[in-house]
């Protein structure tokens, strides 16, 4: 069966390995209702083609995954505010919890920027490779949200609560080297090796026993993120009450206007 053809998101096969490709370079991969349609496609078909034994995901162009489509917006509630839980259950949860769940091994390949829930997507997958000008930036709390696509629990289970309470209410980015010994991810490679370096991972990824790293993954869902379904949930809660918020508003229009927000606090 050939596979789908998705508008936003490449998919590549490597012998065992399935390559998932975000392919809006333009947006910088911003996550908008069509990537996310195409990921969930994307991750159904890794789960259950039994030739696939390792996924890789990366972004195309120079970032990995900028976060979420600001400028595309959100559809509105009754109330005429941004719906952004609806956004969270129907367009990033499902990709992330299969991402966890996923009977296989799975790296992100981090070109560029992973910003947002961008970073969510990334430490949802089981390794993290960057490249060495890459950064890790929970930008959130820079439009006047809190984290969300599983990153309140992701991110303190790989740094630490100190650290993941910084990268949250501080917004700052995190370059590469920092983000390796933070813990936060796994290898860093130097730009002009990144793609080789890639590839040799994923290929020892989808030669290796499946079965094995399958059952660790069930250990460490089991331990690290057994409530990752109910922070989620949390997540989308608390986001669609600070989508209401004026600080939300003021932290939109200033991105899209490219200029320093002013929080009242509100």
């Amino acid at each position: 069966m050939a596979d789908p053809e998705l508008e936003t998101v490449r998919l590549e096969r490597r012998g065992g390995e399935l390559r998932i490709v975000l392919d809006r370079p333009e947006t910088m991969n911003a996550w908008g209702r069509e990537i996310g349609s195409d990921l969930i496609a994307a991750v159904e078909l890794a789960a259950t083609d039994d030739t696939v034994r390792a996924v890789t995901v990366t972004g195309a162009g120079r970032a990995f995954c900028s976060g979420a489509d600001l400028k595309a917006g959100f559809d509105p509630t009754p109330e005429g505010k941004p719906d952004v839980a609806t956004a969270l259950r129907e367009r990033y949860h499902p990709v992330i919890t299969a991402l966890r769940t996923m009977e296989k091994p799975v790296l992100a390949a981090v070109n560029g920027p992973a910003v947002g829930v961008g970073l969510s997507l990334a430490l949802a997958c089981d390794l993290v490779l960057a490249r060495q000008s890459a950064y890790f930036l929970l930008a959130f709390v820079n439009i006047g949200l809190a984290p969300d696509g599983g990153s309140s629990i992701l991110v303190p289970a790989r740094v630490g609560p100190a650290r993941a309470s910084e990268m949250a209410m501080l917004g700052e980015r995190i370059g590469a080297p920092q983000a390796l010994e933070w813990g936060l991810i796994n290898r860093v490679a130097p730009d002009d090796a990144f793609d080789a370096e890639v590839d040799a991972l994923a290929a020892r990824l989808a030669q290796g026993p499946t079965r094995s790293y399958a059952a660790t993954k069930r250990q460490l869902n089991a331990s690290m993120y057994a409530g990752l379904d109910a922070q989620l949930e949390l997540e989308a809660t608390v986001q669609q009450e600070l989508a209401a918020s004026d600080d939300f508003g003021e932290g939109v229009g200033a991105f899209l206007a490219k200029r320093p927000p002013a929080f009242g606090g509100r």
